[in-house]
């Protein structure tokens, strides 16, 4: 009797040893990082998004006849499935330059996630995408 006491405890103790290591899951669900061991990447790479901007910005046309130019800083979260969430300007040139900034972004095929300690997780970005009218 008293060694299936010993076994029992000694089973339990381990059970709760386990369990004060793991790591709560709704911590880890909604936890945004800044910085990871592997970041978040658009497919294909930074080449293939500034390609990606390239192709589907359409310069508004309010902004292009005032001839005006500049830097939209975006930033958002990408999710654990590589969507894109919370997209914001923090630094905008115009309201017409900066809504097509965002309207670009929420366009945005998904991205591969950002990875801690072989978990994927969120993570927070800033992006800047420049506007620039080419000299005729």
């Amino acid at each position: 009797m008293k060694k299936y006491a010993i076994i029992t405890l000694l089973v339990l103790s381990a059970v709760f040893a386990r369990a004060q290591n793991t790591v709560p899951v709704v911590a880890a669900d909604t936890a945004i990082f800044s910085a990871t061991q592997i970041t978040a990447s658009f497919p294909g790479g930074m080449k293939e998004f500034a390609n990606y901007l390239a192709g589907n910005i359409v310069y508004p046309a309010g902004a292009k006849a005032a001839n005006q130019q500049g830097k939209v800083f975006l930033t958002f979260i990408i999710e654990k499935d590589g969507s894109l969430s919370r997209i914001r300007v923090l630094r905008g040139v115009s309201p017409d330059i900066d809504a097509e900034a965002v309207r670009v972004m929420e366009a945005s095929p998904k991205w591969i996630p950002a990875q801690q300690n072989g978990v994927i997780v969120r993570i927070q970005y800033t992006v800047p995408i420049a506007f620039t009218l080419s000299k005729p």
